[in-house]
């Protein structure tokens, strides 16, 4: 793994909110990998934005401004989905 995705994989899983730790990390660690640059820049910005409202957008609780409603944000819901779906 690269320096820019260690970096990212380090700071989504320690964001000081567990839900928002689990499910950005979870997705870090199964999904960083396969990500091209622009993908990365969309989950930087992600990790940049404030816990509260990155958790609102991925559990459909309020709606994603137009500069974070990314190909990389739905592949976050889909991976939040994915992680519900194994808990059943």
């Amino acid at each position: 793994m690269d320096d820019r995705r260690k970096k990212l994989k380090f700071r989504a899983w320690r964001r000081g909110f567990r839900e928002i730790d689990l499910i950005l990390g979870g997705f870090a660690d199964h999904r960083l990998a396969n990500l091209d640059d622009q993908q990365l820049d969309e989950f930087e910005r992600l990790l940049d934005a404030p816990d509260q409202d990155v958790f609102a957008w991925i559990t459909n609780q309020a709606p994603a401004p137009a500069e974070y409603e990314t190909e990389t944000l739905a592949l976050i819901r889909a991976f939040r989905f994915e992680l519900n779906q194994q808990d059943r």
